[in-house]
């Protein structure tokens, strides 16, 4: 549910903005909020359960996201909507990392492959997931469902949680010191770069004061938290887990693998919109049966994890395969391809994606200590989430340029006086005329049907040209694999993880 709602709030924009009255630019402050929320409390999630208790971190997570769902969808005006959409962030930023640590904790080492397929089962879908139930709650029912939505499962995880999850084995019960300037300096860099990568292409990034304020905060920030945390003898989050090359080369490695999943799940629903003209319940059902696929695929790949084969085959046949996706819809894609075009290439983005998702989960942790494992968990999952955030930003500025320079080359071979367009237009006129009592309005609505297909098949030629820049981000990172650990070492640290878990 807290990754469905990264997501199903996209499609919902229009409808909140015209229900609140509210711009669409100010109502987009309903997705940055929780962004930025997600951003900043996950990689404090392995301090917060160190110091409340892993299992009562966990319900308290689950009741401040279900408790602040109910605000939102009770909120009478935007700004009171964004606020609880924060809180809602921070609860359910907490429940993405501990769910995970609770699945490592509670499976035997031999046995997190399978852990891991069930955690990335909720990776994959949920982002896939959040553009279906949105689309099919604003076109029959209202935007308050989108969070109303969570209250019955919020309730059903509080009590489940409540009686059947177990305190962390490596809990001490004691409470580690506060490190409030860690705190401090995290919520400041990483919150005002979350704001730069989620509003920067709006205020046209450096070109706006504020947009300049906050990179400079971010980076100056980030660098004192570092500088900071090393210092620390218990800081928010322990940075010097980074010294095991596996975990650094797992973290980059994740960045990548969520630029891919988010920006995939951001492009498509574009073109299937701007260019075939999809309803949004129609993008979310065409992408529902890869989604679906994904219940199949992973608990394979974690099988397979299970019985030893090594983690370097799955992670390189992964991001070969997501590379194949992208240069599938890149080459396969035109003005008149239908949903049944894009059913392969999505099957294939599912293996792919499965397969990384899997199998970088369960690397992150492998060699380390059981009461490092939270702090391992929650840096591989904010890599993940600025993956996808630096993905965005980066495929809007793209999408943007790109279109502009489409639309000028396809504009310039407009030759008024030639065959081509002397024929199309009277076509188009004489077809508008027989419909409409004005000749001049026929003309006018001729050349705006001319600029719209000028338009669609601008769009088009840029979401072309944004898989195949999604395909080049994913190469460019791909001899990073060779660095992981080989299958001897990947063993041996099992083997350790193991008598230190024991």
């Amino acid at each position: 549910m807290e990754l469905i709602d990264t997501s199903i709030v996209n499609v919902a924009l229009t409808n909140i903005s015209g229900n609140l009255g509210a711009t669409i630019e100010d109502a987009s402050w309903v997705i940055t909020a929780y962004a930025i929320a997600n951003v900043i409390i996950i990689p404090m999630t392995g301090f917060l359960a160190q110091f409340f208790g892993r299992k009562n971190y966990y319900l308290y997570s689950i009741i401040i996201f279900t408790l602040a769902s109910i605000m939102c969808g009770n909120s009478t005006n935007l700004w009171e909507l964004v606020f609880w959409r924060f809180i809602q962030g921070i609860g359910g930023g907490a429940l993405l990392s501990t769910s995970q640590s609770i699945l490592f904790d509670t499976f035997p080492v031999e046995q997190r492959g399978i852990a891991s397929a069930m955690f990335g089962m909720g990776i994959v879908m949920g982002p896939t997931l959040g553009p279906t139930l949105g689309g099919i709650i604003i076109d029959h029912y209202a935007w308050p469902l989108i969070f109303n939505i969570n209250i019955p499962f919020g309730i059903l995880a509080a009590t489940l949680t409540y009686f059947f999850v177990e305190e962390a084995s490596h809990h001490t019960g004691t409470k580690p010191s506060i490190d409030w300037n860690g705190i401090l300096l995290l919520m400041v860099g990483i919150g005002s770069l979350q704001y730069v990568l989620e509003r920067g292409d709006s205020k046209d990034w450096f070109a706006d004061e504020g947009i300049r304020i906050f990179a400079v905060a971010a980076v100056v920030s980030t660098v004192l938290f570092v500088w900071w945390e090393l210092r620390q003898k218990e800081p928010v989050v322990n940075l010097r887990l980074l010294k095991d090359p596996n975990l650094t080369i797992t973290t980059l490695l994740t960045f990548v693998s969520g630029f891919a999943l988010f920006t995939s799940v951001f492009v498509y629903p574009l073109l299937l919109q701007r260019v075939l003209g999809y309803t949004p319940t129609m993008v979310g059902m065409s992408l529902l049966p890869s989604a679906l696929a994904s219940l199949v695929v992973m608990p394979i790949v974690g099988r397979r994890l299970q019985a030893g084969d090594s983690p370097k085959i799955f992670i390189t046949v992964g991001f070969i395969v997501v590379m194949i996706y992208g240069w599938m819809l890149f080459k396969r894609t035109d003005i008149n391809s239908t949903v049944d075009d894009f059913f392969l290439p999505l099957m294939v983005r599912t293996i792919g994606i499965s397969m990384m998702a899997v199998t970088l989960t369960n690397q992150a942790v492998v060699g380390l200590a059981p009461r490092d494992i939270p702090q391992g968990v929650a840096l591989n999952n904010m890599m993940r989430q600025l993956g996808g955030a630096f993905g965005i930003a980066i495929m809007n500025t793209f999408i943007t340029q790109r279109f502009a320079i489409h639309r000028n080359d396809l504009v310039t071979n407009i030759v008024a006086g030639s065959q081509n367009f002397v024929e199309r237009n009277a076509a188009l006129v004489n077809a508008i005329g027989s419909k409409v009592t004005v000749p001049a309005n026929a003309q006018e609505q001729a050349y705006r049907l001319l600029d719209l297909t000028v338009s669609k098949q601008a769009y088009l030629l840029t979401y072309m040209d944004a898989f195949l820049f999604s395909t080049l981000a994913v190469l460019a990172v791909f001899p990073l694999i060779a660095l992981l650990r080989n299958k001897k070492l990947t063993d041996e640290a099992r083997k350790a993880a193991s008598e230190a878990a024991h």
